[in-house]
């Protein structure tokens, strides 16, 4: 028996880095899960990757509020119900300071982060209202969500990860007497492609041995959080809305911390990509 036994799931941008590791994980306690990606390719390589009768790929621009709609009446035509939604899909602008900037690139982390988040809610919520009267909505926090977590450098990845977790809390007690779950996931911090230091900004290049320091202390497996995502998802947040867990909370970092030189020490530091 598993924690999700039966369930279905829609993941967005699942179909690498964390969103993919949560995918694994949710069929691994025997849901079904909807992978998205904007890209009909990247939805393909990923489908070869999970026991056939578990997933369904979809491609979905999470930027366009239509295609939300869709991806929602797709699903639930093709299972009769939805019972999670997970805004996971996002992006980060190059690392330099915002008079480099490019306004373009800024405003196109604003709309798949903070406008995809909002677009992917506001279908979901809709549907549950109207189809079954519960459900579970899962956002992705990150680095600027939390007090004191500044980001310099990244400050439109940082913006939305901060307005994001604003508008969990606002639309889940919009919703709090509705049987719907609004809760905010933080995953912490892994080595995916949207951190990788494989093509550094001049400003990356200039900080890349402090910046290599922090991911060896701090990155993690993207399974920490996948673990927390379906504990999220289970029966254990049931009649509960507000809820925030993090895969690097206090006890987290003092953890890694400490044992950051024992894991240098004997070359267990896990610099792989996700």
């Amino acid at each position: 028996m598993g924690l999700l036994d039966d369930k279905i799931a829609i993941i967005t941008g699942s179909t690498k880095g964390i969103g993919k590791a949560i995918a694994h994980e949710f069929v691994r306690e025997g849901a079904k899960v909807v992978i998205t990606s904007s890209s009909s390719a990247n939805v393909q390589a990923a489908l070869s990757e999970f026991p056939p009768d578990s997933v369904y790929g979809c491609v979905c621009n999470v930027v366009s509020p239509v295609a939300m709609e869709e991806l929602i009446v797709t699903v639930n035509e093709r299972f009769g119900r939805i019972d999670c939604f997970i805004n996971n899909a996002g992006i980060s602008e190059p690392f330099m300071s915002i008079t480099e900037s490019d306004p373009e690139e800024w405003g196109k982390v604003i709309d798949t982060n903070l406008k995809g988040t909002y677009n992917g809610c506001r279908a979901a919520i809709n549907y549950f209202l109207k189809e079954q009267r519960n459900g579970k909505i899962i956002n992705m926090a990150g680095s600027g969500t939390d007090k004191g977590s500044n980001t310099p450098w990244i400050s439109a990845y940082g913006s939305t990860k901060a307005a994001i977790a604003r508008f969990t809390y606002a639309i889940a007690e919009e919703y709090r007497h509705t049987g719907i779950s609004i809760m905010l996931l933080h995953p912490g911090l892994v080595r995916t492609g949207m951190v990788s230091s494989e093509s550094p900004t001049p400003e990356l290049s200039r900080q890349l041995a402090t910046f290599n320091t922090i991911l060896d202390i701090f990155a993690q497996s993207p399974l920490v959080a996948a673990r927390l995502a379906v504990q999220l998802a289970s029966s254990w947040s049931d009649s509960k809305t507000g809820l925030y867990r993090s895969a690097l909370n206090g006890r987290r970092k003092k953890m890694l911390l400490l044992t950051y030189p024992f894991r240098k020490i004997l070359n267990r530091i896990d610099r792989r990509t996700y």
